[in-house]
């Protein structure tokens, strides 16, 4: 799966309501909860790069891509914008 089309789950999820869904709750639990949950994905990543192996500074980067994801998705920013972002970056 790529992350382009995780993104377009997180969208139909915030979209079109799943009742049970994490994706749901994470949307509902408003912006302060959000963040606070990506900043702590982003502690774990960093933890795991420190000490926990390479299998779990993957898993931890993967969950850390999910919620900023998500995140994206609650301010219906698309990936492209972040491409377009580093692509004007790297020209400079």
């Amino acid at each position: 799966m790529t992350l382009d089309e995780l993104y377009l789950i997180i969208c139909d999820r915030r979209d079109h309501p799943r009742e049970g869904s994490y994706t749901n709750r994470l949307l509902n639990a408003g912006e302060d909860e959000l963040v606070k949950k990506v900043g702590e994905e982003a502690i774990e990543v960093i933890l795991a790069a420190k000490s926990q192996g390479d299998q779990r500074l993957v898993e931890e980067v993967a969950d850390l891509a999910y919620h900023v994801l998500v995140l994206l998705a609650s301010h219906r920013i698309v990936p492209a914008d972040i491409r377009q972002e580093l692509e004007k970056r790297h020209r400079k």
